[in-house]
């Protein structure tokens, strides 16, 4: 095991703590959001944190499908969090 083997190991766990911490952080925001902005904002950054959390996953693994998961999220995420500001905003998301 190399010397740079071994940063990367403890940067990719202080990452996947950072990534569980947010994601938790925004499960509560969620909940708790008083506005329905802050929970459409509290989904959006939960589908952030997931991306996060499938690349990071490719990359301890050495996996490269992960990667094309994550491209596949992050257009749905993208979709479904313009959906539903839309659905906020104007009643109806096909016009």
């Amino acid at each position: 095991m190399s010397f740079a083997s071994e940063y990367l190991d403890i940067a990719i766990v202080i990452t996947f703590v950072a990534l569980v911490a947010g994601q938790i952080l925004s499960m509560i925001r969620l909940v708790l959001g008083p506005t329905t902005g802050d929970r459409i904002l509290a989904l959006d950054t939960m589908v952030i944190n997931a991306l996060g959390l499938v690349v990071l996953l490719g990359i301890f693994q050495g996996v490269q499908i992960y990667f094309e998961v994550s491209l596949l999220i992050a257009m749905l995420g993208f979709v479904s969090t313009v959906a539903l500001a839309r659905f906020v905003l104007r009643g109806d998301i096909i016009e």
